[in-house]
């Protein structure tokens, strides 16, 4: 993943502002039950003895968590970016971890929760340049690059994949002594080298309070300057924007046996399960449509 943007340094500092980044993700973790029996007395099915835990077959009673990772440093000279650099290796190892679960009125004798990950690794890398035809402008370049080992790699399965990704990766930059360029809407006499930054898989905005431009969101989703989440969302559901009514109805088709293995998973999940469960006739009409303001288009062109 490739971030591009541009840098505006205050009058007279020059190379003196310094820069932070965050480079954060989702590292998946495969969950299972043991030893768990449902209310008939039939034990859930389990992957065959010996299966990988990335193996493409879903099964009941499997299920993937995301861990939050944060790789990152503060406190960056842009000076010493425009002569060498920063680059920071990051290495998460595999593990196992077993939860014990008490006895419910629902099953007999103590149950486990097994979460088992792969090892994860990779770099994070920023550089910058001065942009010789504009004063005090820099366009800086933070890289995002996965090194896990995998094997066969042309051969290699989604559910694999996954386990050996940096799921949703997101990159914040701050900035003191200096203000990020919009991409977006750039100034007229920056719309060229605007333009000439590549973002590969992400998608830089301006975000904090309208007109503040010390710092930088670049994530996987589209968004404008400024993001904002909806006043109506009543969950922490997606993007918080769009679609809250379509997933929360979604949610409301579950059967009951998913909506116990929501309860059973992660806290989030069954927080937002909960949420979902007790809107009121109110919030969901809130849901179903909301104009934010008005326009003209002007006069018809004949």
């Amino acid at each position: 993943m490739q971030t591009e943007c541009l840098l505006e340094a205050e009058p007279g500092r020059g190379g003196k502002a310094q820069l932070s980044v965050s480079v954060r993700f989702l590292q998946l973790m495969r969950c299972r039950r043991e030893d768990e029996q449902s209310p008939g007395g039939q034990t859930i099915e389990r992957p065959p003895e010996g299966a990988p835990i990335w193996a493409e077959a879903p099964f009941e009673g499997v299920w993937e968590e995301g861990v939050e990772r944060t790789v990152g440093a503060a406190a960056l000279s842009l000076r010493e970016l425009l002569q060498a650099g920063w680059s920071l290796p990051f290495a998460f190892p595999a593990r196992c971890l077993v939860e014990e679960e008490p006895a419910s009125k629902a099953t007999s004798g103590s149950r486990r929760v097994v979460r088992e990950g792969r090892a994860l690794s990779g770099g994070v890398s920023i550089a910058a340049e001065a942009m010789p035809e504009h004063a005090d402008l820099f366009k800086l370049r933070v890289t995002i690059t996965n090194t896990t080992p995998v094997e066969q790699p042309a051969e290699l399965r989604a559910q694999e994949a996954l386990l050996a990704a940096c799921v949703s990766t997101h990159t914040i930059l701050q900035v003191e002594g200096g203000a990020f360029v919009s991409l977006i809407e750039p100034p007229e006499e920056l719309r060229q080298v605007a333009a000439s930054c590549q973002n590969r898989g992400t998608w830089p905005v301006l975000v904090g309070e309208p007109g503040e431009r010390d710092s930088l969101l670049s994530s996987p989703i589209i968004l404008y300057d400024y993001p904002q989440i909806a006043p109506e969302s009543p969950a922490p559901l997606f993007d918080g924007t769009e679609i809250d009514e379509l997933l929360a109805l979604r949610i409301l088709t579950l059967t009951d046996e998913e909506k116990e293995q929501i309860r059973r998973g992660d806290a989030r999940g069954r927080a937002v399960l909960e949420q979902i469960e007790r809107l009121t006739p109110e919030q969901w009409l809130q849901l179903h449509g909301t104009i934010r303001g008005l326009r003209s288009l002007g006069e018809a062109e004949p």
